[in-house]
């Protein structure tokens, strides 16, 4: 069982980097709302600002990517009987992984909540620039827009908003919510590992 906390170490090493690359690169792509440089240029009235907190890039990307790095390299010193300093600092990494996680998936949910900023006309059919979908929060069982898909029309520009939105802020969800099941496996292994060692004992 000693060996087994040093493999685990490494499966979930290994395990985090594709996911907090996924988020780095699905919260890049959210600052391009059209895959335009406009809105971003004109971050205070067009761009969505559940992006800008960056959940995706800082908490399940550069956080997330902290634990995962130094997982990796206490993994690999198998023979180290007494790496027990290791694992104990893999606790509080990882435990900086899972705020960062939680952060990125909390921001997340959030966003796809209230939805994209977007051109949309408002009730004098004008056009403005905002988050048509934000202020019908209190509908949300019964018909928010995420499980309307006519209701998407309404964002003119950028146009598809309302998917781009939803698709990406789904793949920082999902990803997080990965990261974060195995930043706890990790806290739990790295307990194990502090009270057992990580050695592997030779016969």
């Amino acid at each position: 069982s000693n060996m087994c906390t040093g493999k685990c170490s490494k499966c979930v090493g290994i395990s985090l980097f594709p996911f907090s690359i996924i988020c780095i690169i699905a919260n890049l792509f959210l600052l391009f709302p059209g895959l335009s440089v406009e809105p971003i240029q004109n971050a205070s009235t067009q761009m969505t600002p559940e992006v800008l907190y960056l959940g995706g890039i800082i908490g399940g990307g550069f956080l997330v990517l902290i634990p995962a790095i130094h997982i990796l390299f206490t993994g690999k010193k198998e023979n180290c009987c007494n790496n027990r300093c290791g694992m104990f600092l893999s606790i509080i990494f990882a435990a900086i992984g899972l705020a960062g996680a939680v952060y990125a998936l909390a921001v997340s949910a959030i966003g796809m909540v209230y939805g994209p900023v977007c051109q949309f006309k408002d009730s004098y059919n004008e056009l403005i620039w905002g988050q048509p979908f934000k202020d019908d929060i209190h509908n949300f069982n019964n018909e928010s827009y995420l499980f309307n898909k006519k209701l998407w029309e309404v964002c003119l520009i950028p146009e598809n908003a309302a998917a781009y939105n939803i698709t990406l802020f789904s793949c920082v969800l999902a990803a997080s919510a990965i990261e974060i099941i195995l930043c706890v496996v990790q806290v739990i292994n790295g307990l194990a590992g502090c009270m057992c060692g990580t050695c592997q004992k030779k016969n």
